[in-house]
């Protein structure tokens, strides 16, 4: 009788934390504490910061790729991925951003949800308490939501949020081209394409004094680029993904640890 090997489930051991960081010296220090007390291991994606980001992460226990400009989140986020594909030490990623707005006590709330079934992102959802939650983020959110949930032919209740977490062989069959905060909604739009499965979880909903890097402006003019890229299927957004990795050129970088 021939045996299934059932797929494993996201853990400690074969999870990785990615973070990409600009000018976040004030926060990522704990945030990376919080993860690494826990013996996960961290990685910081450092784009360029001119403050003491890169040695507050490496001082509480995280490896650190720095570029030497500011590239973007999605060119921070390619560039970890990619990197984490290289080593091949690990089944699944998880995304959070380095500002305190994603807490670590819920990553365990995102591993859980990989134990009960099958998937291949799980995404958190804000948006189940959203009173601390800025009025134009708050509307920005539902209607990109609304948007890209109609593409994906799926209800995702929030889909601008950063905090999720990934299969490896799920990335492995994404061609990411995003430079910017749309990353996001591309990695959601690429992944619906290839018929993977995309579930949402509650996570906690944190706003304080921090500065978002998010223009709305200018990146609601990104978000409708990629929407233009989808109805016209260029880059090939609604076709099945090919198992190439995303890779792309890479970028001004050195690796501390």
């Amino acid at each position: 009788m021939v045996r299934l090997q059932k797929v494993m489930g996201s853990g400690r051991d074969n999870t990785i934390v990615l973070i990409p960081a600009y000018n976040e010296s004030r926060t990522i220090g704990d945030v990376v504490l919080g993860i690494t007390k826990t013996g996960m291991r961290v990685l910081v994606i450092d784009d360029g910061s001119t403050d003491n980001t890169e040695q507050a992460a490496l001082d509480n226990g995280a490896m650190v790729i720095g570029h030497s400009r500011n590239l973007g989140k999605g060119f921070s986020v390619r560039d970890g991925i990619r990197h984490v594909l290289e080593k091949n030490d690990f089944e699944w990623i998880i995304m959070m951003d380095g500002d305190g707005q994603h807490h670590p006590e819920d990553i365990p709330v995102l591993m859980d949800a990989t134990q009960a079934e099958e998937t291949d992102i799980v995404i958190g959802n804000r948006m189940l308490r959203t009173e601390t939650m800025p009025f134009l983020r708050y509307w920005t959110n539902r209607f990109m939501s609304r948007v890209i949930s109609g593409i994906c032919a799926l209800h995702i209740p929030d889909t601008q949020c950063g905090y999720r977490l990934i299969r490896v062989s799920a990335l492995k069959r994404m061609k990411l081209t995003s430079k910017k905060f749309d990353i996001e909604s591309e990695m959601l739009i690429r992944a619906a394409a290839s018929s993977m499965k995309i579930i949402s979880v509650p996570i906690q909903t944190i706003y304080g004094g921090e500065t978002s890097m998010i223009k709305p402006m200018r990146d609601t003019i990104r978000f409708c680029a990629l929407i233009l890229k989808y109805c016209f299927n260029l880059d090939g957004l609604r076709r099945s993904e090919k198992a190439d990795g995303g890779r792309t050129s890479d970028p001004p970088r050195d690796q501390r640890s």
